[in-house]
């Protein structure tokens, strides 16, 4: 028998090896490959290769510990691998657990290949199928109102593959309708996928899901899980166990044999695009695995990407909309916008805002500040020359940060002790430039002496277990006033929070990104349904040097609709997504001219592949040239047909394996950052 296999390699075809014992479609198996030994995935079995028999390898074993995966999940692995230009080994073997992928852990036993981690995994796996759910009853299930209601029948009455856009202002109660959702599929005996975008959003989704659902199995998929426990929780959902899957990106790509629906929460957040490896976006791939199942998609935003959008203006999505609050005694919160062009700030602040702290505080209220940049100050800077404190390594400053006296780049990685004198001029005199979290921290601290002061970011959540630790510290009223980044921005329910305050609104503003008006819209907009969830009434603050901006106009308004009508209007006048589809070619070499070199030469080459239809722009720096003593440089192309493009780059790319260059390079289908 020749197995043909797909191997985490770049090469675009699959490898022939000859096998004498059984084999069967979807199976692992253990090869030669050079001088190393390396876990492959059976996809073809066949009679005949094409390769000469003496240059034929002997594959060593196949593996029959684990279920061979099925032809639904190569199915989609394959549109995967196609669509973002991408060989099938390369998508398939990194979906796969490390754990199931290290050929150093099998021995043979009795001429079986066995693995020790293997049989822990199936020991565990037999004892929590033995295990008693671990609650007794179901929680109480809210009472829903008329446009909850209406939402659910429409899902459940829905027949095959169906898309949802769920739009529904924050507090509005998506997740009890992704509830209903979930408990009509297990009736049935289905699984149900539900991805989030971040980790810090598992726990207490968690939480719910076991108190609403105590009979069902649950299986948790995130790039925070040790190799063993991710191991166990994709075997869980692989060979069915699992009634519901709830992860982040990378669970879109877990193998479901039962999957009756998928659920992705806050369908707009741009951390569903993969950003190294296969450079996939989650949500697109959710809506793929859901067509080709014939099964429904939910997609659930207060504030829906432009592109589902407009595919709910299309009607090629059913827009379900939610305008009310699920809570009777919750009211939208107020937004103001204070403007701060001809005010003087201390430490960040306004004298209003402080003044809105103090009163919240008095009433024994939470507040929360949000300001989406972490350290103590973003540069060091003296006073005297000019130095500000840049990272050796990346065309970026350091971050200065107090708690540890070190500069950190938030690029690389480097970091260094902050310098006793400028290495310039030997001023002593250093001084933090702007702020970041942590000098927010310190400000409030020393203002409001007798208020709990937490701050979650990065640096803070860092230690294992740390970020779920302090949001039960909120909830449980232990915090007064609560700092954070973009990390609290969404998804959380703080019932005693009923003032946000936003500082430094106005950076997103300065981008080049076409989507930078969205993001930030967005991120005030989820940042805002923080206040006010439950009896007591919220308030927004923003502080802003451009209050006349129409983006805040929208939000004080609380109008997705408005302002999602404006971008559109926008983007179709100069033929930017959704109204184009676009491609990057980025270049990484030791020398910007190398880089660029590169591109002009693959510019070139989309002659000769036939770029009809497909328009190839010059090539250029990217916006953060150098990373890591890395320099960097992209080339976009842009067309109207995504057909047209996804028929190009196959026979481009092809003709780029044969540039002889030192320089690394890789294609993003769809990139969010240009």
């Amino acid at each position: 028998m020749i197995l043909k296999l797909a191997l985490d390699t770049p090469l675009p075809d699959l490898i022939d090896y000859r096998w004498t014992g059984e084999a069967r479609i979807g199976q692992r198996a253990i090869v030669p490959w050079g001088r190393q030994t390396v876990m492959g995935l059976v996809v073809e079995c066949v009679e005949h290769s094409d390769i000469e028999p003496a240059r034929l390898k002997d594959a060593i074993a196949v593996l029959d510990d684990v279920a061979p995966l099925d032809a639904e999940w190569f199915r989609l692995l394959r549109f995967a691998a196609g669509y973002y230009q991408r060989p099938l080994g390369e998508v398939a073997l990194p979906a796969i657990p490390a754990l199931l992928r290290r050929c150093g852990a099998y021995r043979r036993v009795e001429g079986r290949p066995l693995s020790r981690s293997m049989t822990a995994l199936r020991n565990r796996l037999a004892k929590a199928a033995a295990r008693p759910p671990s609650a007794d009853s179901a929680s109480s299930v809210p009472v829903m109102n008329a446009e909850q209601a209406d939402a659910c029948a429409r899902i459940e009455a829905a027949e095959g593959f169906t898309a949802f856009l769920l739009h529904g202002i924050t507090g509005s109660g998506k997740t009890e309708v992704y509830m209903h959702a979930i408990k009509a599929l297990l009736s049935r005996g289905r699984q149900v996928l539900v991805l989030v975008p971040e980790i810090n959003l598992t726990p207490q989704l968690e939480q719910l899901f076991r108190g609403r659902f105590p009979l069902a199995r649950l299986a948790s998929l995130h790039s925070g899980l040790a190799d063993g426990e991710r191991a166990l929780q994709w075997l869980v959902a692989h060979e069915g166990q699992a009634d519901i899957v709830l992860g982040t990106r990378m669970a879109v790509l877990a193998p479901m044999p039962r999957l009756g629906l998928i659920v992705v929460d806050e369908e707009h957040d741009p951390s569903y695009k993969q950003q190294e490896g296969l450079r996939y976006s989650a949500r697109d791939l959710a809506v793929v695995r859901a067509r080709q199942a014939g099964i429904g998609v939910i997609l659930g935003s207060a504030t829906p990407s432009l592109e589902s959008w407009v595919q709910a203006q299309r009607g090629k999505y059913t827009k379900l909309a939610l305008t009310q609050r699920a809570s009777t005694d919750a009211q939208l919160p107020l937004i103001r916008v204070l403007n701060t062009e001809r005010v003087q700030l201390d430490h960040g602040f306004t004298l209003a805002m402080r003044e809105a702290i103090g009163v919240r505080l008095a009433r024994q209220e939470q507040v929360l500040i949000f300001h989406n940049r972490r350290g103590y100050a973003p540069v060091l800077s003296c006073g005297a020359c000019g130095w500000l404190s840049p990272c050796t390594r990346c065309s970026a400053h350091t971050v200065f940060h107090k708690n540890d006296g070190r500069l950190h780049c938030h690029h690389c990685g480097w970091e260094v002790r902050v310098p006793r004198a400028c290495p310039d001029c030997g001023n002593v005199d250093l001084a933090p430039l702007g702020r970041g979290t942590q000098r927010v921290e310190e400000a409030l601290a020393s203002w409001y002496p007798a208020a709990r002061v937490l701050r979650i970011d990065r640096d803070s959540t860092r230690r294992k277990g740390s970020a779920p630790a302090m949001l039960a510290a909120v909830h449980a009223g232990d915090v007064d006033i609560l700092v954070g980044t973009q990390m609290v921005a969404k998804g959380h329910d703080f019932r005693n929070l009923t003032l946000v305050g936003v500082i430094d609104a106005d950076s997103a503003l300065f981008s080049a990104d076409f989507r930078a008006a969205e993001r930030l819209f967005a991120n005030l907009m989820q940042v805002a349904g923080r206040a006010g969830r439950a009896d007591k009434p919220g308030e927004v603050l923003i502080q802003t040097r451009f209050a006349r901006h129409p983006v805040f106009a929208a939000l004080t308004s609380h109008d997705y609709p408005r302002f999602a009508a404006g971008q559109i209007s926008d983007r179709r006048a100069a033929g930017l997504p959704p109204f184009s589809h676009q491609v990057i070619l980025r270049a990484e070499a030791k020398t910007i001219d190398l880089a660029l070199a590169f591109l002009v030469s693959a510019r070139e080459l989309a002659a000769s592949a036939d770029a009809t239809g497909v328009v190839l722009y010059d090539p250029v720096p990217m916006s953060m040239v150098r990373i890591a003593n890395v320099e960097r440089a992209q080339l976009l192309l842009e067309s109207s047909s995504r057909p047209a493009l996804q028929a190009f780059l196959p026979r481009w790319i092809s003709s780029l394996r044969g540039l002889r260059s030192r320089v690394s390079w890789h294609v993003e289908v769809d990139p969010l950052e240009i």
